[in-house]
């Protein structure tokens, strides 16, 4: 067989490889373990499970639930892992499918460097180990979707290990108090895709679409440091904007970019670990939490009923709300993982490994990618937080939301009003439309420069608040219109005129002798109710600080 085209890179001589284990890697890579205080970068505070027990009843014990991950992203490549096929979402079924992608014969595998630079690049922005020496296998499972009858991955020897993830959690009555968690990263693998089965239940049938396959995906897989569905749909949140700041994966969920699944067992705290079960396929954060929580519900129910738990993979209905069971896993599934014959080891250097006058077109170089990591969203909300005073538990709403970010900074470019009162606005107002709406930030009406214009209108006091919010609301009914032309068009200024609003308080105050006897002895509800009634007469133009000084003034007088 003729060598490999590889392209780009510096390989290690091939040399005979011992075969491995054929056990799962879903099963060894997530297996469900248990927490202990001595975890690296786990404090005991931050590791307090958020629904970590649940009461059976007067007397029982409590129920411990444990929570691993394997994330799959997909990597952000014009083409394939190992093809030049292009890879595009939604494009007309086997149209991006080359000889080596549908498993022609004599088709060998060309290994893309973007892909490995994505992994080192995501391998260091999560504080992993990264191997200078890595190794292909094959995994070997018959789906129609997977027409090689394996899929090549990095079971023995991946391109990173040992890192972490740190992710916040808002706690408390009102959510105000932000505690920081790490979940322990075992590995981070490269891998193929396989392809898409449509199942057509009319006509009882299933297609099979090979566009995606050889897809490259990075598999992230997570130690179970986590305890229920919050926790780790929070994980996997901050996973997503950190791969979207590195530009190494979209991880767009609803296109699939982003899949995840999930290792659950219960037992009683102090009592050996329980059987473990595995979610597949979620691929929305809402419906992870929602399907780890009952998950965990299921199995204690399950438990308490005296009926035992099975090894098995389940998917989740999101219309029933629950899990389903899919296949059993009792049987361990051989895998028959052997070394890829036709990828040599791929090696990585960094800058005291480097060869002498080696071509950097035809190497890697782990401290270069290293000093090309971006800001990462933790560093990004602690910025927010020292720059804008902004509180811990908001800057994670900006940062959340996407696209939020970049309209709060283009209004604070555009605006002189207070960061503060910029957030809140955001916050409040902007995002609570939205939510109304079902909209996302990219399709609002309202655009950052007219949300700045707003803010200044009420920075210098030509409107009021409420004047404002009328003005808001207007803005995103009516789309075109600046802020200032809805202030003049429904007469919304404040009122400039002293003199004039002198003799409105003083009209008003004649028409209701009973108020202001009661302000003369001091109520305070009396003098809230006067300025209203003046912001009445004045339909809403007046300042109700100017206004409440006018009032005192005649009080006084």
């Amino acid at each position: 067989m003729a060598a490999p085209m590889l392209r780009g890179w510096w390989f290690a001589r091939r040399g005979a490889l011992a075969c491995v284990d054929g056990g799962s890697r879903h099963g060894r890579g997530a297996a469900i373990g248990c927490r202990s205080s001595g975890q690296r970068g786990q404090s005991s505070v931050a590791q307090q499970p958020l629904i970590t027990a649940q009461k059976s009843g007067k007397g029982e014990h409590e129920w411990a639930a444990v929570v691993g991950l394997e994330i799959h992203a997909q990597i952000s490549s014009n083409s394939k892992l190992f093809s030049g096929s292009q890879v595009q979402f939604a494009a007309p079924p086997n149209s991006l499918v080359s000889f080596f992608d549908a498993s022609l014969p004599g088709t060998l595998p060309v290994l893309n460097r973007r892909c490995v630079e994505a992994a080192v690049m995501t391998g260091l922005a999560l504080k992993c180990h990264i191997n200078k020496k890595s190794l292909f296998d094959r995994k070997h499972y018959f789906y129609a979707d997977l027409p090689a009858g394996y899929q090549i991955t990095q079971q023995r020897l991946p391109i990173a290990v040992n890192g972490s993830l740190e992710y916040s959690v808002c706690v408390g009555k009102k959510r105000s108090q932000v505690i920081t968690r790490t979940a322990r990263i075992k590995q981070i693998q490269l891998e193929q895709d396989s392809g898409k089965s449509l199942h057509d239940e009319l006509r009882s049938q299933t297609l099979i679409d090979l566009n995606r396959a050889g897809v490259g995906l990075l598999e992230v897989v997570l130690e179970p440091d986590m305890s229920c569905g919050e926790e780790a749909a929070t994980a996997v949140r901050e996973l997503q904007l950190i791969l979207q700041a590195l530009g190494t994966s979209q991880a767009n969920m609803a296109e699939g970019q982003l899949r995840v699944d999930a290792n659950i067992s219960v037992h009683h705290p102090g009592e050996p670990l329980g059987v473990r079960t595995e979610v597949k396929n979620l691929n929305s954060a809402r419906f992870l939490a929602r399907a780890i929580d009952s998950e965990i519900e299921r199995q204690i129910n399950e438990l308490e009923n005296g009926r035992e738990i099975l090894n098995e993979t389940r998917s989740f209905d999101c219309k029933l709300g629950c899990t389903i069971p899919m296949r059993d896993k009792e049987g361990k599934q051989d895998y028959r993982f052997m070394p890829e014959p036709n990828l040599p080891p791929l090696l990585l250097y960094d800058t005291a490994s480097l060869p002498p006058g080696a071509d950097p077109q035809q190497v890697i170089n782990i401290d270069r990618i290293r000093e090309q990591l971006p800001e990462l969203p933790s560093e990004t909300r602690e910025q927010l937080v020292q720059q804008y005073g902004m509180l811990p538990e908001h800057s994670f709403t900006i940062l959340n939301e996407v696209g939020l970010l970049e309209f709060f900074q283009n209004v604070i470019k555009e605006t002189r009003a207070e960061p503060k009162k910029v957030t809140s606005w955001i916050l409040n107002n902007f995002l609570g439309f939205l939510k109304q709406q079902n909209l996302a930030v990219n399709e609002s009406p309202v655009t950052p420069s007219a949300l700045a214009e707003l803010l200044n209108l009420l920075d210098r006091k030509a409107i009021s608040s409420s004047a404002a919010k009328q003005v808001f609301e207007e803005l995103w009914r009516s789309k075109g219109k600046t802020p200032s032309q809805i202030v003049s068009e429904k007469q919304l200024e404040l009122m400039q005129d002293g003199e004039a609003l002198d003799q409105v308080c003083l009209a008003v105050m004649e028409e209701h002798p009973q108020v202001v006897l009661a302000m003369k002895r001091g109520n305070p509800r009396a003098i809230n109710k006067m300025i209203g009634l003046v912001r009445k007469a004045t339909l809403s133009r007046a300042d109700p600080t100017v206004i409440k000084e006018i009032l005192e003034k005649k009080l006084s007088s």
